[in-house]
């Protein structure tokens, strides 16, 4: 039996962490949570140099997965639940070695109990938790062929259940916000929008459609007679032990109806302000701006740019059993216990004006709107700010700066809207290169111009080589960038007298406002994501 020894020891030897880590680690990570996960989160180590360690120390070796052709005639010798819950997955078997991948091959016990149930001696291999959840995904999976036996329109029948399941657990693992059932002529593309990028995971016979979409139907209450028309509906679901809540959208279409699912996760949506990504300095002014009493906070920038995680976290911080916190919000995403949310209905006539008119009624000291879509919302929302309350709200423009004249095309007095406004915050999201396969390069001469434009010097640059935990992407995950605008006195002066925004523009900077360019540019310094794609969010503001 090879000695057992413990993963923090290993990487103390290593010099990778030092004992203070390590220990601090222990005592703040979650119960039952492992180690080597807690450390990722904090992230005092990356899983390549997890993974290095441990092919180092123990002599395990290390294998890549993504094209690793496994033994299809003993993937069922382990159950799937098995293997979910302890990821691992066994790839073949000589003589009496069952040659096991593993994302943790310090898991004795589960090793143990692999021993006594096949019966085999096992040989552990390493592989990263992300490749050994797609692997299960793909090979413990029904092909199309089983889930075509049951072939009915029949909604209660198992392969629909079965495919629905296996769908939702594939968009959890692969971190997608979206998934998309997209009906064609001869088959259905399953597409998966990951990090703000979609892309065809896999395609299913035409023969599954009718039963798939009528499963998801029932599962959100959606009417399943009505083929013609768009419907919406949510689901609350429990999908490997996380609670999920997803909304549903039908669209006739010529093929059918295309289905898109956005999968909300609830764990991530709650974060505090200082998790949102914020640099110190903006951190600072935003802060300031919500922490006022009253006046009018407005978050702005295309549809899919996180305004309303910021506006979540927003609320969440200043969520204190003294304050009454009302929001009026189409659709409610995320709903956050002491905060009263109110669903917009517009077939009964409950509108964001409507809604708002209400609210105010409720004696509340915060007050958030989800979206300022016309006029008369965006006049209560002024007013309501005036009479000392905290509004939030977003907006779909470009920048902070271009939200002014944005307001002042609503028809709203300006002095209303000189009075009452506080600060604007533009948001984007970009993605962030992947940890694993991270290197740096000497800039070219066009990046290096591009810093110096913004008055940055910068000597080397990142980006990600593309590896299996990325998908061969470079990038794993995203972050935001943001610019935020305080409306201070001469700010609301040059308003009043009609300024261009050129002039608005030129009196931030000099006041040393970071604007969404230069907050992109310096996260692209620090190593966090690419010049590229700063450029591709930021170039038009």
């Amino acid at each position: 039996m090879a000695e057992r020894k413990r993963l923090g020891d290993l990487l103390k030897e290593a010099g990778i962490l030092t004992e203070e880590q390590i220990s601090d680690t222990i005592e703040t990570k979650k119960e039952g949570q492992k180690l080597g996960d807690a450390l990722l989160e904090k992230g005092f180590i990356t899983e390549q140099q997890l993974i290095e360690v441990l092919e180092f120390q123990l002599g395990i070796p290390h294998i890549s997965l993504y094209q690793y052709p496994i033994d299809p005639s003993i993937i069922n010798i382990v159950p799937k639940e098995f293997v979910q819950r302890n990821l691992v997955i066994p790839l073949n078997k000589e003589d009496n070695q069952l040659v096991v991948a593993m994302n943790d091959p310090m898991d004795y016990y589960t090793i143990d109990d692999l021993k006594i149930s096949t019966g085999f001696q096992i040989s552990p291999v390493i592989a990263t938790k992300d490749e050994i959840l797609q692997a299960i995904n793909k090979h413990y999976n029904l092909k199309d062929e089983d889930l075509e036996e049951g072939n009915s329109d029949d909604p209660n029948d198992a392969p629909a259940i079965r495919l629905m399941n296996q769908l939702l657990q594939a968009g959890i693992q692969l971190k997608a916000s979206d998934i998309h059932i997209d009906p064609q002529e001869t088959k259905v593309f399953i597409r998966y929008r990951i990090d703000g990028i979609l892309r065809t995971e896999r395609t299913l016979p035409k023969s599954l459609q009718n039963s798939l979409i009528a499963r998801i139907k029932i599962m959100a209450n959606l009417n399943i007679t009505e083929t013609r028309l768009p419907q919406d509906g949510r689901i609350k679901t429990t999908i490997d032990r996380n609670p999920v809540d997803l909304r549903i959208s039908t669209l006739p279409t010529v093929f059918g109806e295309k289905i898109v699912i956005r999968i909300l996760d609830l764990g991530s949506a709650l974060s505090k302000v200082g998790e949102l990504g914020f640099n110190k300095i903006n951190h600072k002014r935003f802060m300031n701006l919500i922490e006022q009493p009253s006046g009018l906070v407005l978050i702005t920038g295309p549809t899919g740019s996180g305004k309303s995680s910021t506006l979540y976290a927003s609320l969440n911080q200043l969520n204190t059993d003294d304050v009454n916190i009302i929001t009026v919000e189409d659709p409610v995403e995320y709903q956050i216990e002491g905060i009263n949310q109110v669903q917009v209905n517009s077939a009964v006539g409950l509108t964001f004006s409507k809604g708002l008119r209400s609210i105010l009624r409720q004696d509340p000291n915060i007050v958030m709107v989800g979206e300022i879509r016309d006029s008369e919302t965006a006049e209560i929302a002024i007013r309501a700010s005036l009479t000392g309350h905290l509004v939030f709200s977003t907006l779909h423009t470009n920048s902070a700066i271009a939200t002014i004249p944005r307001l002042f095309d609503m028809d709203v007095e300006p002095y209303l809207v000189v009075s009452s406004l506080s600060g604007i915050v533009a948001q984007r999201l970009v993605r962030k290169i992947c940890r694993d396969c991270k290197t740096s390069y000497t800039p070219s001469d066009m990046e290096v111009q591009t810093m110096k434009k913004r008055g940055m010097k910068v000597d080397q640059l990142y980006k990600g080589k593309g590896c299996n935990s990325c998908q061969n992407t470079g990038y794993r995950g995203r972050l935001a960038i943001q610019e935020v605008l305080v409306i201070d006195d001469k700010i609301k002066t040059m308003m009043m007298n009609y300024e261009s925004i050129n002039e608005i523009y030129h009196y931030a900077w000099k006041n040393g406002m970071i604007f969404l360019i230069d907050d992109g540019l310096l996260k692209a310094k620090q190593g966090l994501t690419s010049i590229e794609e700063v450029l591709r969010v930021a170039q038009s503001s």
